[in-house]
């Protein structure tokens, strides 16, 4: 039998939940980065600087995924086994609605200069809205790590987690936007 592939957590020395310290998350980084990188291995066989490698780059993976809060929320969401993006598609109309008002507006800026008031504006409120959602984020992972594996609500907690990420996903594309010119 093959042997289980440690998870980002536990490659950086990290517990397996959502609400995690930034700077935690870079110094167990650079920690491990340091032990494993090829630099400190040239002396090595070439088996096992190509070991070297191939750990660094699975840090370097976990890292860019685990630094980043909705990545790291995908992840853990399927660690846990919820729903995809795509097992779980639909929106409220309403939220859709705002999504596309946004868009035209963001578009009506964006025929504007990029240091207009009104950019800045709307790029503070949807930044505003995507740290509500890694709020939002951080509750539901809190409530999913204090239920058993076996509680049925999990998986209502998990589909939630999904939704949120669904929206968050709006919201970056909509800053994206923003940012484009």
């Amino acid at each position: 039998m093959a042997a289980q592939q440690p998870t980002h957590f536990e490659r950086l020395g990290l517990p397996r939940k959502f609400d995690l310290d930034a700077a935690e998350i870079e110094r167990n980084y650079l920690a491990r980065s340091r032990e494993l990188h090829p630099d400190y291995h040239q002396q090595s066989s070439t088996a096992q600087q190509r070991v070297s490698m191939e750990m660094t780059a699975a840090l370097n993976d976990a890292y860019a995924t685990l630094k980043h809060p909705f990545r790291r929320a995908e992840y853990l969401l399927a660690l846990e086994g919820g729903p995809t993006a795509a097992e779980h598609k639909e929106m409220a109309p309403a939220f859709l609605e705002q999504m596309l008002e946004l868009r035209m507006e963001i578009e009506e800026l964006r025929e504007g200069s990029p240091d207009a008031p009104g950019r800045r504006t709307m790029e503070q409120q949807l930044r505003k809205r995507r740290d509500a959602f890694v709020g939002d984020l951080a509750k539901h992972f809190a409530a999913l790590e204090a239920l058993p594996p076996e509680d049925a609500k999990r998986r209502d907690l998990l589909a939630q987690v999904r939704q949120v990420l669904n929206a968050a996903k709006y919201v970056e594309g909509l800053l994206r936007d923003l940012r484009a010119d």
